[in-house]
C-alpha cells in the first residue's frame, strides 16, 4: 500500500506539479492512516471499507483533531482514491463514501489602511535591512503575493520601467504583479544600496537577500513581519496571509471588479476570490452600524423628521 503511496506523490510533483510542501504534506497525511490500517490489521486497498474509514475519523476526533485538519485529511485520501482508480488498482473510490466535517468559513483577518501605513514606516532605511524589509512589505502589499511566489522572485523577474513583476504562482503558471509608484521607489532604494550590500560577493539572483547574503526564505518573510506587526503595535499577527488578504480587501472596498482581483491573486477559480466581497460585506456593516443615525439604539430622538415652528405654525422638514 505504502508502493502505491510513492507513486502518488511521485505523480503529484511530476505530474501536477505541486510544490514540496503539498508533496510533503500529502504523504504525512495519508502514510498516517496507511499506519492505521497496519494495525487493523488491513494490508491491501480491498480491505479499505467505508467501516474502517468512519473508526479512523473518529480516532482523529478523539484526539482533538482540528475539524479543517481532519476535513484536510479526507480530502487528500479522496485524491489518493481518485489516482487509484486511475492506475486500475481500485474499481471504486472507497475514499468518497466518507464526509467530511463541516468547516464554518471563517473570514480571513486583514489589515486596515492605517495600518499598513504604519507597517511601512517601521523599517529603518539607513540600513540595508531597513531598506529591504521596506521594498518587501511594498511589494506584497501592492501586488498581493503568495510568500512562496515572493521568495521565488529573481532580480530578472523585477521590471520597475513598467512598475510589475513576474512570478511564478501556483502550479508553475506564471503571472505578473503590479507595482505602484511607492513600491517602484523601495524597490530602486533597495537594489542601488541595499542588496548589493547584503550580497557580500555571494554571486545568487536572488532579489530578496538575507544578513548573511543568501536568498530570503519563507521563515525568514514571516519573522520580518511578525516584527515589524509588533514594532507597530498592530494587534492583529502580521503575516504574508495578512498582507495579501489587505491587499484584495482593499481592492475590492475601492471599487476593484472581482474578476479583476481574481486576476491579481492568482486565483484559478472566482469562489476563491468571493470570501473577500464577504469581508467588504462586513466592513459595510460595520461603517453602517457606526454611521447610521438609527442603526443601533431605539427609541433616539429623530432630529430629521421633527416638526418644528416657524413663525407659530407647525411643518415638517424634508
Amino acid at each position: 500500500m505504502k508502493e502505491w503511496l510513492s507513486r502518488f506523490l511521485d505523480y503529484l510533483q511530476n505530474t501536477r506539479n505541486a510544490s514540496p510542501y503539498t508533496v510533503k504534506n500529502y504523504g504525512n497525511d495519508i502514510g498516517q492512516f496507511l499506519d492505521y490500517c497496519q494495525t487493523e490489521g488491513v494490508h491491501s486497498f480491498d480491505q479499505v471499507t467505508r467501516a474502517l474509514l468512519r473508526r479512523y475519523l473518529a480516532e482523529l476526533d478523539a484526539l482533538d483533531y482540528a475539524r479543517a485538519s481532519i476535513a484536510r485529511r479526507v480530502s487528500e485520501l479522496r485524491s489518493f482514491g481518485d489516482f487509484l482508480m486511475r492506475e486500475a488498482v481500485w474499481e471504486q473510490n472507497t475514499f468518497r463514501l466518507v464526509s467530511a466535517p463541516r468547516i464554518p468559513k471563517r473570514l480571513p483577518h486583514y489589515l486596515s489602511i492605517a495600518e499598513i501605513e504604519a507597517l511601512l514606516m517601521v523599517p529603518d532605511v539607513s540600513t540595508p535591512l531597513g531598506l529591504r524589509n521596506r521594498a518587501l512589505v511594498e511589494v506584497m502589499y501592492a501586488a498581493g503575493l503568495r510568500v512562496s511566489e515572493v521568495v521565488g522572485l529573481d532580480v530578472a523577474d523585477v521590471d520597475l520601467a513598467q512598475a510589475q513583476v513576474r512570478v511564478m504562482g501556483k502550479g508553475s503558471k506564471e503571472r505578473v504583479g503590479l507595482l505602484g509608484r511607492p513600491a517602484v521607489r523601495a524597490v530602486q532604494a533597495y537594489l542601488a544600496v541595499g542588496r548589493p550590500e547584503l550580497l557580500r560577493r555571494r554571486p545568487t539572483d536572488a532579489l530578496w537577500l538575507n544578513h548573511r547574503g543568501g536568498r530570503l526564505s519563507v521563515r525568514g518573510v514571516a519573522l520580518v513581519l511578525d516584527q515589524l506587526g509588533q514594532q507597530a503595535g498592530i494587534r492583529t499577527h502580521v503575516s504574508p496571509h495578512v498582507i495579501r488578504h489587505s491587499f484584495a480587501t482593499h481592492l475590492l472596498d475601492g471599487g476593484a471588479d472581482l474578476r479583476i482581483v481574481q486576476e491579481l491573486l492568482g486565483h484559478a477559480d472566482l469562489t476563491t476570490t468571493q470570501i473577500y466581497t464577504h469581508v467588504s460585506q462586513s466592513r459595510a456593516r460595520e461603517v453602517y452600524m457606526r454611521a447610521h443615525p438609527r442603526a443601533q439604539e431605539e427609541g433616539r430622538v429623530d432630529t430629521v423628521h421633527r416638526p418644528i415652528r416657524d413663525n407659530g405654525s407647525v411643518r415638517a422638514t424634508d
